[in-house]
Parts: structure tokens; C-alpha cells; sequence
């Protein structure tokens, strides 16, 4: 393989890489910034966010959004599995419809309708985010299986292999790296998203933007931002790092 050939994978290795080194440099470090953000804003009696850990809120951040997009990915690809079977075509635009109405309706919204039912705490936010997460890997699902072409499924079964083996030594090795766009896209969402959390109780990185916002406390946002961002660009480092394996894997 050439230098050329070489450079992607090189650069995209030096992005993750690099992207764990601010993140954990960020969690980590944040105590020893006080003084750049009391300088920066020196009005503020309170320039550093010490309510509660960032090695914690940066813990429990990952936890949620973990926690809600294996559940939107087991929920939405078993759908977008069973949609595609011929006994479950007939509920394909069911499911369509209900994965959009999910990835439409306002997360926070649901938060007010499930907190007075579940009370306060990650419960709710995790229902949020998983219906939220489920559009983009109903849709990846259904596209990816749809796209294997049918002479390699005809193929499959002239070798004689039945449903179950076409599904799971075909269908969703080719399909896998459609699907796996479509997981990404659900757990960046997440990332983001789940910084609403704190409103109804939860622990996330969301909690020092929300009291930073209600405090007019501009630091609290930037420290929560800051480590949010990071986290995001690891988790799209690490897709694309993924993403390339699987390419390759599938292309055997």
C-alpha cells in the first residue's frame, strides 16, 4: 500500500487519538482552568462548576447516552429487521411512521409527560432519548437490508442457506456498514440531547449549562460545552475508525 493509501487511516487515527487527549485532559483538568475563567469573567463569584465532579457528570453522561442507543439500537434494528422479512413487510410504513413521530417529537416533551408517571431521575430521559434514536436506525436498517442486491441473495440460497444463515452471513455483513451510519447518526444525536437530562434529575454534562444558564453564569456553559463537544468528536472519531474496518471486513 502506498504513503497515499496510508494517509486517511493515519489522520483519522491522530483525530481520535488527539480527540482523547482534549477530552481527558478537559474532565480531568477542569479544576486547574479556575483562574483562566475567573480572569475571563470576573464578575462571577463562582467561575469554576464544583457543584459536582466532571470525572463524575462526564461518567454518568456516557452512561445514559450508552444505555438509551443500545436500546434504540436493539429496538429499531430488530424493527428494521423484521420489516424486511417477508412476514413483516405489511408493517414497514407502521414502523416508519412511529420512528418518525419518535425522532420528531420534542425530547423535552417527552420528559414532561413521563416524569409525573416515573418521577424524577435518569428513567425519563432514557425513554426520550431512545425514541429519539430510533429513526435513524429504523432507516439505516431497512436501507442497508434493501441494498443487498438480489443476485448475491439469489446466490445464497443456490448455495442452499435458509433465512436465518442468509440474514446473519449475507445480508447484515453487507448491510453492516449502512447500519452502522445510521447507529452513528443515533448516538451523536444522544450525545447532545442528553444534556436535557439534567432538567428532570439526571446527572449529565447538562447540569452545569443549565444552572450556568439559570444563573447567567456564562462559565458553567462553556465548562459543560467544552467537555460535551469533546466527547462528541471521540464518539465520530471512533465511528469513522469503525466504519473503516468494516468496510474492509465486508469487502473480503
Amino acid at each position: 500500500m502506498t504513503g497515499a493509501g496510508m494517509a486517511p487511516r493515519d489522520f483519522l487515527t491522530d483525530r481520535l487519538m488527539l480527540g482523547l487527549v482534549v477530552l481527558v485532559a478537559l474532565v480531568l483538568g477542569m479544576p486547574s482552568l479556575k483562574p483562566l475563567f475567573a480572569t475571563l469573567f470576573p464578575r462571577l463569584d463562582r467561575p469554576l462548576y464544583e457543584a459536582e465532579s466532571f470525572v463524575r457528570l462526564t461518567l454518568d453522561h456516557m452512561a445514559l447516552v450508552g444505555a438509551s442507543s443500545l436500546a434504540a439500537i436493539l429496538l429499531g434494528g430488530g424493527a428494521g429487521i423484521a420489516v424486511t422479512r417477508p412476514w413483516g413487510r405489511e408493517f414497514r410504513g407502521l414502523l416508519e411512521t412511529v420512528a418518525t413521530m419518535g425522532q420528531t417529537f420534542p425530547p423535552v416533551a417527552v420528559l414532561a409527560l413521563a416524569v409525573p408517571v416515573m418521577g424524577f431521575g435518569p428513567e425519563p430521559a432514557l425513554i426520550a432519548l431512545a425514541l429519539y434514536a430510533l429513526l435513524p436506525v429504523v432507516e439505516n436498517t431497512v436501507a442497508g437490508l434493501d441494498g443487498v442486491p438480489a443476485p448475491v441473495l439469489d446466490s445464497a440460497r443456490g448455495l442452499g442457506m435458509g433465512p436465518a444463515e442468509m440474514l446473519f452471513r449475507v445480508e447484515l455483513p453487507l448491510a453492516a456498514p449502512v447500519i452502522l451510519a445510521g447507529i452513528r447518526t443515533a448516538v451523536i444525536i444522544n450525545v447532545g440531547t442528553a444534556a436535557i437530562a439534567s432538567t428532570v434529575g439526571a446527572k449529565t454534562l447538562g447540569l452545569p449549562i443549565i444552572v450556568g444558564l439559570n444563573g447567567s453564569n456564562q462559565a458553567y456553559v462553556i465548562q459543560g460545552a467544552l467537555i460535551v463537544a469533546a466527547l462528541a468528536v471521540v464518539i465520530d472519531a471512533g465511528f469513522d475508525r469503525l466504519a473503516g474496518w468494516l468496510n474492509r471486513w465486508s469487502q473480503r
